[in-house]
């Protein structure tokens, strides 16, 4: 069943699972040993391949160690592409591979999560299973996820986002698939390997923490047993991220940002998310740009379009990031934590608007240079009204959009969008 068609007719939430998990500093070492306990002999690692570390090196040896055989797959891109899944399902396959490990951020996470549905499927096309447990084959191969970013919390939740290829070259589609059967079996994370991020991606990935930590907070979902990771992840975000960003050798700032994306994630993983995420998704469809990034510039403006509506959540945010809110009626805490999460983005050095992204805005920035005809065509962010039209299109269409807060329709949702785009800042502060 859809999430719309759960959210209007019927009182009933579901509660999806977790997988078991390792959290804390050395946490990776253990990779040899509990892959041995889980039965893997011969193990296909996806990856980025993170160059400028020796992350994925230490951690294939390791397994090589332990008597482990290990494929490693190496191109996975940032937002990725369904060839990506594919190729690597052909490699799993041609060297007769036994289980799975994602060692990186969520790009390596969900092409390793929907590479499993694949190979449980016969290797089916991976853009067969869009949508809401779309998989028919609940048995899939063992996977361990290493994450290196504190921020997607791929390796806890049963999302997983891929970008279609195969669609109209000027219509491209980014899609979520939700299904429990895609959940890791072991996640791993470690705040050492995190040292190594980059400022800005450290900045955005701790900005989609925000977002998957108030999304689930003030959804129409409501789901209480999400609440409180929620609020709390909200506290952490606010507490740690500035220091993980300009102390990136700090391990309480990274080690608190782990535990926010970790539970961030698990509030999402039953609460649901919004527009915030269905922005995010478009814009990287049309531009490949970071799914931080996008959430970044995205959540504000979302978070005064859904304000009048949750007002009271809103505060709670508020306080969650440690304004004071004494005093103030509801309305006022609200627009406060939103001044506090521009506060915050300025702090972390984040651009404020999609038309001021460029090639040269963030490491690795692949604007223009994508797989595809479209993406090369694509190389600045017009954020005129035709990109806005279509942008919003693809937002209505979105898995996310069914739990924001406020009804969303593409009047309503249009000036959001173009804000985004265009729009300054300064103009949503008290």
């Amino acid at each position: 069943m859809q999430v719309d068609e759960l959210l209007k007719p019927f009182p009933i939430k579901e509660f999806h699972p977790f997988p078991r998990a390792l959290l804390g500093p050395g946490s990776h070492e253990m990779i040899g040993p509990e892959a041995l306990k889980l039965g893997f002999k011969k193990t296909l690692v996806m990856t980025s391949g993170l160059r400028g570390t020796d992350i994925v090196h230490k951690i294939v040896e390791s397994m090589r160690y332990h008597g482990l055989e290990v494929v490693v797959y190496d191109q996975v891109e940032s937002n990725p592409k369904d060839y990506n899944v594919m190729d690597s399902v052909a490699m799993y396959q041609e060297n007769a591979c036994d289980s799975f490990v994602s060692i990186g951020g969520g790009s390596s996470h969900d092409a390793c999560k929907g590479a499993r549905i694949s190979v449980a499927h016969d290797g089916r096309n991976v853009n067969e299973f869009e949508g809401f447990n779309k998989s028919e084959n609940p048995k899939n191969p063992p996977h361990i996820a290493v994450s290196t970013t504190a921020g997607t919390g791929s390796e806890t939740s049963w999302a997983y986002v891929i970008t279609d290829t195969t669609t109209d070259p000027d219509n491209p589609h980014k899609y979520v698939a939700f299904d429990d059967n895609s959940v890791t079996t072991l996640a791993i994370d470690d705040p050492v390997l995190y040292y190594d991020c980059p400022i800005d991606y450290t900045a955005q990935c701790g900005f989609d923490v925000l977002a998957h930590a108030s999304e689930p907070y003030v959804s129409r979902l409501n789901f209480p047993p999400s609440l409180g990771n929620a609020l709390h992840a909200v506290k952490m975000t606010a507490e740690n991220l500035r220091q993980a960003v300009w102390n990136g050798q700090d391990l309480p700032g990274r080690e608190g940002m782990m535990y926010a994306q970790y539970i961030a994630a698990q509030a999402f993983n039953s609460g649901g998310l919004g527009i915030i995420h269905s922005i995010s998704h478009a814009v990287s469809a049309f531009y490949d740009t970071h799914h931080g990034l996008n959430n970044a510039i995205a959540l504000p403006r979302v978070w005064a379009f859904n304000m009048p509506v949750a007002y009271k959540r809103f505060a709670d945010m508020a306080d969650a990031m440690g304004v004071d809110t004494h005093g103030m009626t509801a309305p006022q805490a609200a627009d406060a934590a939103l001044n506090a999460a521009i506060r915050l983005l300025r702090d972390v050095g984040i651009t404020e608007r999609f038309v001021d992204v460029t090639a040269d805005t963030y490491s690795k920035n692949r604007l223009g240079q994508g797989p595809t005809k479209f993406y090369e065509r694509s190389k600045e962010i017009k954020g005129d009204a035709a990109d806005v039209d279509r942008i919003t299109n693809h937002v209505l269409g979105d898995a996310c959009t069914p739990g924001n807060a406020k009804e969303c329709t593409f009047d309503t949702v249009r000036p959001v969008v173009e804000h985004c785009m265009t729009g300054d800042l300064d103009d949503l502060l008290t």
